[in-house]
């Protein structure tokens, strides 16, 4: 049996471009031996998988999982829209959703978690090596209550609990479940329709709180306004501001003439109690990724050798 030095391992590593741990194992299933050891990676993928980790990944799937007071929301990313139609990518999303629910949200212990014999990291990159796209398990967030339900609502869904948009919903209640249910679905959607950026105002950033002021401020300082005017107007602004982008205070998309909060409170009489929303989560495909842009022409003459 060959000694695998750190060296080695990390000669094999800058070679293939594979994890550590994965260098280690292949020097020592093949004796050491340089050669059969890449080739052992490129074998189980995970050579092919390092060198396409470097491609912008933004598309794939948002996965949602709730079940009674817990709930659960993930984007894996892949290249393109064609691989969130492929059975093993939603397979993968939803089996991420689950791990996530039993281990918590943080994004390296659900990649550390795993499955029968593997990680979930090894998951992604045997789906990486067999449907040949990079892929990343690039956030999730979980929600729960002491009493009450946690729900989802699942936008452009391409398979059930899973699709371009995920949203879930905590209500805090010791009222009937179903009826709570039904509730945090509606919430959801509205949630997925405006996106707010907060529950209420005491949840915005008071950066953005102080770029409305100065906006609206500004704006009224150009016209002329005396400053103890314009400080009345400011604060009226930030109260429309406020409906616009605060959970609670915008207009409920199932009825436009109540608030969200004003439709959670006349729920309670349904419900069989008290209604609160504890929190939400808001994933929509790819938001925040700079996506690169292409010109396929191009990339065919550099393939060909052409100018």
């Amino acid at each position: 049996m060959a000694t695998i030095t750190a060296a080695m391992v990390k000669d094999l590593r800058e070679s293939t471009g594979a994890g550590m741990m994965d260098c280690k194992a292949a020097l020592t299933e093949n004796d050491g031996n340089m050669e059969a050891a890449q080739d052992w990676l490129r074998k189980k993928g995970l050579s092919k998988a390092a060198k396409k980790s470097g491609r912008v990944a933004a598309e794939g799937l948002i996965g949602a999982l709730t079940k009674g007071t817990k709930g659960v929301v993930v984007e894996v990313n892949s290249e393109t829209d064609f691989v969130a139609r492929n059975g093993q990518f939603q397979g993968l999303v939803k089996m991420v959703a689950q791990v996530a629910f039993d281990v918590g949200a943080d994004v390296e212990k659900i990649k550390a978690a795993k499955i029968g014999d593997v990680t979930v990291e090894a998951a992604i990159n045997d789906a990486i090596a067999t449907i040949g796209e990079n892929m990343t398990l690039r956030r999730a967030a979980s929600l729960e209550v002491s009493q009450g339900v946690v729900s989802s609502y699942i936008h452009g869904a391409v398979v059930d609990g899973a699709g371009k948009m995920g949203v879930i919903v905590a209500l805090e209640s010791p009222g009937k479940a179903d009826e709570l249910a039904a509730l945090g679905r509606q919430i959801a959607m509205h949630v997925a329709a405006t996106n707010p950026l907060a529950l209420d105002p005491s949840g915005l950033d008071p950066a953005v709180v102080k770029r409305e002021k100065d906006v609206l401020a500004d704006k009224y300082r150009q016209q002329g306004k005396p400053e103890n005017v314009i400080e009345k107007i400011v604060e009226s602004g930030l109260k429309t501001y406020y409906k616009e982008v605060c959970l609670l205070e915008q207009a409920f998309i199932h009825d436009t003439g109540k608030s969200v909060a004003q439709a959670v409170k006349e729920a309670e009489g349904k419900v069989g109690g008290a209604v609160k929303i504890a929190g939400f989560v808001r994933y929509a495909l790819g938001e925040g990724i700079e996506k690169q842009e292409s010109d396929f022409a191009a990339e065919v003459a550099a393939a060909s050798g052409k100018k």
